[in-house]
């Protein structure tokens, strides 16, 4: 079987695709993470991060790309589909990569601590798993990694919220 041949200048073209959507989501005060999907050389669909925006937990770009993406190809399966995303997939959106079948995922900025392309741990080639996924890291690494820090910089900087204000939520200690 002969294996596709990886342009790696697409590759740089879609990650500044996928900076693009970040940027969007800086912009809109969430975590600056974006992804697009791909398909014959062709973006699919685009997202960013919308978890305040849509008050979803679930809204990472990933899963939102997915769901575009799954519209246009009009089907769930994505076996001939890339992803591209500007941070390393969280366990949850490796999960749903993982079920679409994406033959490849290109990252960004890797995350030691919870990422799950080979980060903290690798569900996109987990060996009892039904599909696997060709992984291409650090793809423009040092501009998603700086845009990432940058967004994580000023969110320090800002006041904590009053948690005797109204509409302040209250300290569940559940992280976030």
């Amino acid at each position: 079987m002969n294996e596709p041949v990886i342009d790696l200048q697409s590759d740089h073209y879609f990650m500044g695709e996928a900076l693009r959507q970040a940027v969007r989501a800086y912009e809109a005060e969430e975590v600056p993470i974006g992804a697009v999907v791909t398909r014959n050389g062709r973006i699919i669909a685009r997202a960013f991060n919308q978890v305040e925006l849509l008050k979803d937990a679930t809204a990472h770009a990933e899963m939102l790309a997915i769901t575009q993406a799954e519209e246009a190809v009009g089907d769930w399966r994505l076996t001939d589909c890339t992803l591209y995303v500007t941070k390393e997939p969280c366990p949850m959106c490796a999960g749903a990569i993982v079920h679409v079948r994406f033959a490849r995922v290109v990252f960004g900025a890797p995350d030691l601590k919870s990422g799950a392309a080979g980060g903290a741990l690798n569900l996109l080639q987990w060996p009892t798993l039904n599909h696997r996924c060709e992984i291409t890291p650090g793809m423009r690494e040092e501009e998603c990694r700086n845009l990432l820090r940058s967004f994580f910089a000023e969110q320090r900087k800002k006041p904590a919220p009053n948690p005797e204000s109204p509409g302040a939520e209250p300290d569940t200690g559940s992280g976030g």
